[in-house]
């Protein structure tokens, strides 16, 4: 039970929070600056991801998201883990840690004040992200984390959970936050991630195991090809594709060789990695988060998120395109701007919109530079 302090701050950090990512949001629409750095598509992200260091954080962009979005450090941190950033890695966590308690709550987004809220709306991953980080990281849990964490797994269970152990049929945010999912199997995915971290940890009050998200995600989203995108649609979404094979919840070749000559056959790798979906009408979506006020945000758009979940998996399973891919991927999304954008348009321009402007300098850029790393390590 939360105590009248810790209720205080939820509820004003919710608040500040909230306004504070809103107001810059807008802000950057109409007066923020698009820098370019100088150099190849591997120094320029070095350089974005030295001055996302905040000496107690990494945020999440050079734009508006000047803040720890628990999601975006969570798909980075093993690769900034492996590029020798450990020590910023286990600060930022305890710095988050020290923040979640004192709110008595996980989530998805802490500003730079220590004001802890979710953007948009409470999400089904943060927790998953949260465990996940922590694992990859070897962050040694004190004794107050570790209750803290089993009170907040238990809150999970109950609130995105049935009684089986499988997702509740309710609204919550996700990765591809604009949509309205039934379950998606990118829910499922970090639902069996998190088990996995669970019992890595050796945390108490998460009854399920591994290998429950993993049956669920063959026989009831597998398709032949690729994971549907949840229970009611059968379209191709990026995250619901890639995430099983990027997170390894499942380690199948036959089915990962399967997604990904879809990706190519489809071209959803054109003209560079890669396009979210390219079925956006199949799916419901928030009011606020499509046309007139952001239209084809999380549609046509070429995310480089997933351009990085894709590369990634293309490297896992020894794909023969990856070093093509990886190249192009350098020069359009990378070297052609400059900087390491959040989205660009189908045709490779800058994502702009009424209410929204694609963000520039992403922490992802991390995970590029991990790719390169490692192609260069391979080489030698």
């Amino acid at each position: 039970m939360a105590t009248l302090s810790q209720r205080f701050n939820r509820n004003t950090g919710r608040i500040f929070g909230t306004i504070r990512a809103e107001w810059r949001e807008l802000y950057g629409r109409y007066f923020g600056k698009i820098r370019r750095f100088d150099g190849n598509a591997e120094e320029i992200c070095e350089q974005i991801i030295d001055e996302l260091w905040t000496g107690d954080f990494y945020k999440t962009s050079l734009g508006h998201f000047d803040f720890f979005w628990m999601r975006d450090f969570g798909t980075v941190a093993e690769s900034l883990v492996r590029l020798g950033r450990k020590k910023h890695v286990i600060h930022t966590l305890k710095w988050a840690l020290m923040h979640y308690r004192r709110s008595a709550s996980v989530t998805t987004c802490i500003d730079k004040h220590g004001n802890c809220f979710n953007a948009p709306m409470h999400a089904v991953d943060t927790l998953p992200w949260l465990l996940h980080c922590i694992h990859v990281s070897g962050y040694d849990l004190n004794k107050s984390e570790r209750a803290f964490l089993e009170h907040e797994l238990r809150k999970y269970t109950r609130k995105y959970l049935d009684t089986t152990g499988h997702v509740r049929p309710i609204k919550f945010a996700e990765m591809r936050d604009a949509v309205i999912y039934d379950r998606s199997a990118y829910a499922v995915a970090l639902v069996g991630r998190m088990a996995y971290c669970v019992e890595q940890l050796g945390l108490q009050d998460f009854p399920y195991k591994l290998q429950k998200y993993q049956k669920e995600l063959i026989t009831r989203y597998w398709n032949g090809q690729y994971f549907n995108a949840d229970r009611t649609t059968d379209a191709f979404s990026a995250e619901c594709a890639l995430f099983p094979f990027f997170l390894g919840v499942i380690e199948d070749e036959a089915l990962a060789g399967a997604t990904l000559d879809y990706i190519v056959d489809e071209k959803y790798d054109q003209p560079f990695p890669m396009i979210y979906t390219k079925q956006p009408d199949a799916f419901n979506y928030h009011w606020w988060m499509t046309a007139p006020f952001m239209p084809e945000y999380e549609g046509y758009t070429l995310w480089s998120w997933h351009g990085m979940f894709y590369l990634h998996t293309l490297r896992r399973f020894n794909r023969p395109e990856f070093k093509t891919q990886r190249e192009r991927f350098a020069k359009g999304m990378i070297e052609q701007h400059g900087i390491f954008p959040e989205m660009l348009n189908k045709d490779g321009s800058w994502y702009y919109a009424p209410v929204y402007r694609g963000d520039p300098g992403m922490v992802w850029a991390g995970m590029y530079v991990d790719l390169a790393r490692l192609n260069h390590r391979r080489a030698r």
